[in-house]
């Protein structure tokens, strides 16, 4: 979030779930309240219940997990295919590690509104918003909308690109 995104702080595009225990189902209602928020696509949703905020940290986490290894794993069996040409079981398991977790991605979290999201950490520029007045809670979880798309080029094509390698290089010690 830069100082500009500070300044551009609208109230109509921010979402916060407020920690009101006000029935049995009060855990229920937060995670309706926080699937409305993503639907609507607010530029900031901001967590107060502590169950539901560490919830959807760790399944933002997993899917930033399985992008980074998608595109790591492709870079390594790329770079392994290069340096060490002969020894396939070098790049293959890399090679396939990135098309799993590419595949693992695209089939589970594609669609999630939650992918569009990051967690913010910066506690010094998130004390700046104007919103944190209206806060109950000490340590909420705050979700800022990101553009996902070039992240999904990058690991669909470094998947793709590691793929292909892969396959070419088995080809070709393979029909010798």
């Amino acid at each position: 979030m830069s100082a500009k995104d500070d300044n551009d702080f609208d109230p109509d595009e921010t979402a916060i779930i407020k920690e009101i225990y006000d029935s049995e189902n009060a855990h229920e209602a937060f995670g309706e309240e926080l699937e409305r928020a993503l639907e609507a696509g607010c530029k900031i949703i901001v967590i107060e219940p502590p169950r539901l905020g560490d919830e959807t940290s760790r399944w933002i986490a997993v899917g930033n997990c399985l992008h980074k290894t998608a595109v790591l794993s492709g870079l390594g069996a790329i770079v392994c295919g290069i340096a060490w040409t002969e020894f396939p079981y070098t790049y293959t398991p890399l090679s396939v590690m990135s098309f799993f977790c590419t595949g693992l991605y695209t089939v589970s979290w594609q669609f999630d509104p939650c992918v569009k999201y990051q967690v913010y950490t910066d506690s010094k520029k998130l004390a700046k918003l104007p919103l944190f007045n209206a806060l109950s809670s000490a340590s909420p979880t705050v979700l800022i909308r990101k553009n996902d798309t070039k992240r999904k080029i990058l690991h669909c094509s470094v998947t793709l690109a590691s793929t292909l390698f892969c396959a070419l290089k088995l080809y070709n010690i393979f029909n010798k």
